[in-house]
């Protein structure tokens, strides 16, 4: 059984790619520390270390023998990283740098990063590529492009094989509603179990690309068995459509209210030709059959 290396392996989208690695017989060691992830997300099958990216040398020992890391911890709140740039640099940054040199002195084959759609800021035309101009609007869209430039440094000077996945609005079962990154469709969730009105910020035209969990997971797996990818490559992973936060609230709840505007890209839609070229990927959940299952999910 090849070892493999889940960092955020306690947290919404690491969790569940942890399960599909332990369904598929790899052995799997989830590094956490715990501050968003639950050890009750684990799967019982995955060895859990409860350790911190920030330090360095307890994740070289940890990182021995294995053939592949998954590279899903940080810290992904928009607004705390505005409100805290140092801290949540510290994370992203030099966390995934260590996490980084873990794979390179174990000799890792392939490390698969956790990017995000954040890096792009707004753009004027729709779809998104990834050959479009990088314009971060928050520090965190910056941390997570340090750290594809970091991915391809890496596999340029060291031959580490690394891949970096661009993340649009991820949703699905587990995601916390308390602020995380692209977390509107678990807020919205969260205000229905309480029969609250759905809190919209600005007018709610504003358009995002929703990307199911499942199709997150399978893309993840991709990035690990191509042989297309491994030189930092950077590719991204959304639904390739767009809806709207007012579309997304009229398939969860009825009542809403609607709150002044925030600092977030208008509209995002990913280009998704590089993921089938690349990685043979394409989204499989239609958002509303997604929703339906997280409605289920959660009982309401």
């Amino acid at each position: 059984m090849e070892k493999i290396i889940v960092t955020g392996g306690a947290g919404f989208i690491g969790s569940h790619i942890v399960d599909a690695l332990v369904e598929k017989g790899y052995k799997v060691h989830v590094v956490d520390n715990l501050s968003a992830g639950k050890k009750e997300n684990v799967n019982s099958k995955a060895i859990l270390h409860i350790v911190d990216i920030r330090e360095k040398e307890k994740l070289i020992p940890i990182f021995k023998d294995a053939k592949y890391v998954f590279h899903e911890a940080a810290f992904p709140q928009v607004q705390y990283s505005i409100e805290n740039p140092i801290e949540t640099n510290d994370i992203n940054v030099n966390g995934t740098l260590n996490v980084l040199e873990a794979s390179r002195v174990n000799n890792v084959k392939r490390v698969i990063f956790a990017s995000s759609s954040a890096i792009y800021g707004d753009q004027e035309t729709l779809p998104i590529t990834e050959d479009m101009q990088i314009n971060p609007l928050s520090p965190y869209g910056a941390h997570k492009y340090i750290g594809e430039v970091y991915m391809k440094l890496y596999a340029q000077i060291y031959g580490l094989e690394t891949v970096s996945l661009r993340y649009f609005n991820v949703y699905g079962p587990r995601q916390s509603a308390n602020g995380a990154y692209a977390s509107v469709i678990p807020k919205f969730i969260e205000f229905r179990k309480k029969n609250e009105s759905l809190i919209i910020t600005g007018d709610g035209e504003q358009t995002r690309d929703f990307v199911n969990v499942k199709d997150i997971v399978m893309a993840n797996i991709s990035a690990m068995k191509s042989n297309k990818v491994g030189k930092g490559e950077v590719i991204n992973i959304g639904a390739g459509d767009q809806y709207s936060v007012n579309y997304i609230a009229s398939l969860i709840g009825e009542q809403v209210e609607y709150v002044p505007p925030r600092i977030e890209p208008r509209n995002t839609q990913a280009g998704i030709l590089k993921a089938k070229k690349f990685l043979n990927w394409e989204p499989c959940v239609i958002l509303e059959e997604g929703i339906k299952e997280l409605k289920e999910y959660n009982n309401i």
